[in-house]
């Protein structure tokens, strides 16, 4: 306990290894051993934040922490009554199947701090179970229902270190032992604090502080003789007063007497307990991507946005221009209408940026530093509950679109319908999974949602100026034209869905020819038909309507696209959403995985930061 400032925070954070930032110096042990890497899943932190994922329930919430946390060799019923007891113990049974909900719905403040804890105790920390200020922020009857449930699990056996600011004299009384800190976090006293504080208030007053009034709140009165107090001042140094105290000695001879005791003891450790995460890859897959599915089905706007975004775009897309057939005109308009729809993707992918952005928050705050499970599985999951849909709006665009614009009418001339007509649907359902791969990759690294869509609409916008519809570039920026991902998609719907038909001239598109004395239409003009494609029309002796283009593959050239390289453009679209999930993998790792040697900092910057030593002196803390 201490002041605002004095350290409560970051000293339970260093006790828990959860420290990034600065430096920290000294041993720590447990049971007289040096501290290992098993000790993170051998304890629990309770938050002061109640994070939790909004759609899961109570029950769900302690499954997926029982399921991750606990030893692997437990069963998976075992873990389940589990996880009913510590319901049962929570008193949580009446609203258990509960919606958790966002603050201020569903659970109300004081079930989602018992949520909070339920989740730490359903993975059954065998050593301790830390809380960062667990009555802040809660009125008086809350707090003091939170208070007496932390009572009974230590009355429980469950080893409890709590961070508290400023309880009320009730409060207090259920807590056995007390660190307090003074600004700065220097020891002023740590010790039993007796029946009614009467062990504690009898230091301070032996070292001289004011008696305390029998009415009084022992803890007010405690900041007061430290001068902690607002408005208060003290010149006795109670850091000084504590490190030449007699109470002190005797706790560096507790200290000495249980690093010997514990010391020799044996100590009989599972290898197992030694792993980073309790639960093997694919176990953490299977129960993270289940969560991830069952959080996207039960937020009905999010696939509804969604679809409804690809139904009314594809069908307007494509009723626009509707069976916009194979003249000059109609091979324009279908070149338009696919330039068009790729337009949606940026639009589709956004959608997925709030969602991702809660979720990280979890898991990065809560979920890896308690080592419930990896970053690469958190990254699969993300990637994996996304791809059905994809292909859903892929399987829904098509045929909201490719019907209506008429493509498979283009088909029919080469008897290769279904072969088109199914390479269609595959590039599409590509297109949709291009989205979400690019704004994952943007958002992945980037902490804020507006940040991350500006770079995906900068990145989108540069793709699609140089796909080669508005126009081809050449000189320096040709580069852009064959690393854009969507040159590659145009190409093979343009590919597919044009490609080695007839092209059937409007009225208004023939030319009238009127050939010299002496030659018919077919002479006059078969030269250069030969040479410049084009076929006739109502050929006579005086003359014949031309139309300038015979064969799609002939439009498909002119914007640099080949019928043959339909499938391979399409794997290399498809390539380039490879590519984005694994940059989304590396970028993640590279700005949000915390690294081994986050801690060594150079000198300079270490002078801004805090010193935290967890040595022999526990006053230096």
């Amino acid at each position: 306990m201490g002041a605002s400032g004095a350290g409560k925070t970051t000293l339970l954070d260093v006790l828990a290894n959860r420290v990034t930032m600065g430096v920290v110096s000294g041993n720590m042990f447990v049971n007289g051993k040096p501290r290992d890497s098993s000790f993170q899943r051998s304890t629990g932190y309770v938050q002061q934040l109640d994070l939790h994922l909004e759609t899961t329930t109570v029950r769900e919430a302690f499954r997926f922490s029982a399921y991750l946390r606990q030893p692997n060799d437990v069963s998976k019923k075992e873990k389940d009554e589990y996880v009913e007891r510590v319901i049962d113990v929570l008193e949580m049974r009446s609203y258990s199947d509960a919606i958790v909900g966002v603050a201020g719905e569903g659970l109300n403040v004081e079930q989602r701090k018992r949520l909070t804890i339920g989740v730490e105790l359903a993975a059954k920390p065998q050593l301790l179970l830390f809380l960062d200020e667990p009555t802040s922020g809660l009125d008086s009857q809350t707090a003091w229902s939170i208070c007496q449930l932390i009572r009974k699990l230590a009355d429980n056996g469950q080893a409890i270190m709590c961070t508290i600011h400023q309880p009320s004299a009730i409060l207090i009384q259920e807590f056995d032992r007390l660190l307090f800190l003074a600004k700065g976090g220097r020891t002023v006293y740590f010790g039993d604090l007796g029946d009614h504080c009467e062990t504690l208030i009898k230091y301070f007053e032996s070292k001289g502080a004011s008696p305390c009034p029998p009415s009084a709140n022992p803890v007010e009165w405690m900041l007061e003789v430290i001068g902690a107090a607002p408005g208060s001042h003290t010149t006795i140094n109670y850091h000084e007063v504590w490190l030449n105290s007699d109470e002190r000695k005797l706790v560096k001879q507790e200290l000495s007497k249980m690093e010997h005791e514990l010391a020799e003891l044996p100590r009989d450790q599972d290898p197992k307990s030694l792993k980073t995460y309790a639960a093997p890859y694919w176990l953490q897959y299977f129960v993270v991507s289940q969560r991830c599915f069952v959080n996207v089905w039960r937020t009905p706007q999010y696939i509804w946005s969604k679809l409804a975004l690809v139904i009314f775009t594809s069908i307007f897309n494509g009723f626009t221009f509707f069976n916009a057939g194979t003249s000059l005109q109609g091979l324009q308009n279908q070149m338009l209408s696919t330039f068009m729809y790729s337009v949606l993707l940026l639009a589709y992918g956004n959608q997925i940026l709030p969602y991702f952005i809660e979720q990280r928050s979890l898991y990065e705050v809560r979920e890896r530093p308690s080592k419930t499970f990896g970053w690469v599985i958190f990254i699969a999951s993300q990637i994996t509950v996304e791809i059905p849909w994809a292909v859903l709006s892929g399987t829904i665009g098509y045929f909201c679109w490719y019907y209506p614009l008429g493509l498979e009418h283009n088909a029919h001339t080469s008897s290769e319908v279904t072969e088109r007509g199914g390479l269609v649907w595959l590039i599409l359902a590509t297109f949709f999974l291009y989205g979400i791969s690019l704004i994952q990759m943007c958002v992945s690294a980037i902490e804020l949602e507006d940040n991350a869509a500006n770079l995906a609409s900068l990145m989108f916008t540069m793709c699609l100026n140089f796909c080669g519809v508005l126009y081809y570039p050449t000189g320096f920026w040709s580069f852009m034209y064959r690393v854009s991902p969507f040159t590659y998609f145009i190409s093979a719907v343009l590919a597919a869905g044009l490609g080695n038909s007839h092209v059937a001239c409007s009225e208004k598109e023939f030319s009238t020819i009127v050939p010299p004395s002496g030659q018919t239409c077919q002479e006059y003009m078969e030269p250069y038909i030969s040479m410049a494609g084009g076929y006739l029309k109502d050929v006579d002796d005086g003359s014949c309507s031309f139309c300038s283009m015979s064969d799609t593959n002939v439009f498909l050239k002119s914007l640099h696209i080949e019928y043959d390289q339909r499938w391979r453009n399409w794997g290399i679209f498809l390539c380039y959403v490879a590519i984005n999930w694994i940059v989304m993998f590396f970028v993640y790792w590279l700005f949000r995985v915390p690294k081994k040697n986050d801690r060594v900092q150079d000198e300079s910057s270490l002078k801004s930061k805090a010193l935290v030593n967890v040595d022999e002196k526990p006053e230096e803390k």
